[in-house]
């Protein structure tokens, strides 16, 4: 194999994802046969946990490679959304966001279209999954990353990404931060690696179940390790929103108990607006009565004044 393991590695997984799945599990398999034959078991190893892509995932490694200039403005629209909410710019969200929803949907349209093209007709489920993916990518500088690798196993979801999750989604995590090529040129530049080898024998009945069961065996701890980090995530998370759970729960005792305090205020102020009440009717009364006594009194004044003037003559 090439001198170097780990880009001959990069290479051999970069071709592998850049294949349909029917052809993936049997191309991997080839290619750790040859790497087993050339002595180099460590590397076969790894080859042999490549996990073989779901078809949503395959999707999107296919649109990176053969849809670069569409995928490229669904990525550089993502950044500037980001920016946008860093920012604040509502306006600006709000129609990056309308962008965003139409981009989606007419790349996630040209997935179903290449994918078909490819042999592979496409369920309004796994493209919901592609559009969900899509729409990680332009809301998550991780996933972004990772789509851009061309190597997912897993689709993304805008709303369970993290570093975690994400690197679990690519075939390689060390492929996080480098771009899918053409298959041509992967294709190419695998096969410059490839040693000339003899042809390998196929191996018998039992060896080959024993070999499955290897297979089989890996897979699921790759999968316990995916599983494994999806629950350390998913543990924070619970974390997380059981402190919010705490705190909103002793926001809202707090607030019962204002409003507890403003009903007992209110209750004593209207008791004490219906004493008013009563104090200001007697009081009403009182007034009329001393307003008829200044009245009598008045009229007997006049009547005083008027018998004196009279006797006076």
């Amino acid at each position: 194999m090439a001198d170097d393991p780990e880009e001959t590695f990069a290479a051999v997984a970069e071709e592998l994802y850049g294949l349909a799945p029917g052809d993936f599990t049997d191309a991997r398999n080839g290619y750790v046969k040859e790497l087993k034959a050339s002595g180099d078991k460590e590397l076969s190893e790894r080859v042999k946990a490549l996990r073989k892509p779901a078809v949503s995932a395959w999707v999107v490694n296919m649109l990176v490679r053969h849809q670069a200039e569409e995928m490229t403005q669904v990525l550089d629209l993502g950044a500037s959304l980001r920016a946008a909410q860093a920012d604040l710019d509502g306006d600006a969200l709000r129609e990056l966001t309308k962008q965003r929803r139409r981009l989606v949907a007419a790349v996630a349209g040209k997935g179903r279209a290449l994918a078909k093209e490819l042999g592979t007709k496409l369920s309004e489920s796994v493209l919901r999954q592609v559009e969900d993916t899509l729409h990680a990518a332009m809301v998550d500088t991780d996933a972004e990353a990772a789509v851009r690798t061309g190597m997912l196993v897993d689709p993304l979801n805008p709303s369970g990404t993290g570093s975690l999750k994400v690197a679990s989604a690519v075939a390689d995590h060390t492929a996080i931060g480098r771009s899918a090529r053409p298959l041509s040129e992967v294709t190419a530049s695998t096969q410059s690696k490839r040693p000339g080898l003899s042809v390998v024998p196929e191996p018998d009945p039992a060896e080959r179940e024993r070999e499955e069961r290897r297979e089989r065996r890996t897979a699921a701890k790759q999968a316990l390790r995916a599983a494994q980090a999806d629950l350390t995530v998913a543990q924070k998370e619970l974390k997380q929103r059981e402190k919010r759970v705490s705190d909103l729960q002793a926001a809202t005792l707090q607030v019962n108990g204002e409003i507890d305090e403003l009903r007992r205020t209110i209750d004593g102020l209207e008791s004490r607006l219906e004493r008013l009440d009563e104090q200001a009717a007697e009081a009403a009364e009182e007034r009329n009565e001393s307003q008829e006594a200044v009245e009598l009194a008045q009229a007997a004044v006049a009547d005083a004044e008027a018998e004196i003037d009279r006797l006076a003559d």
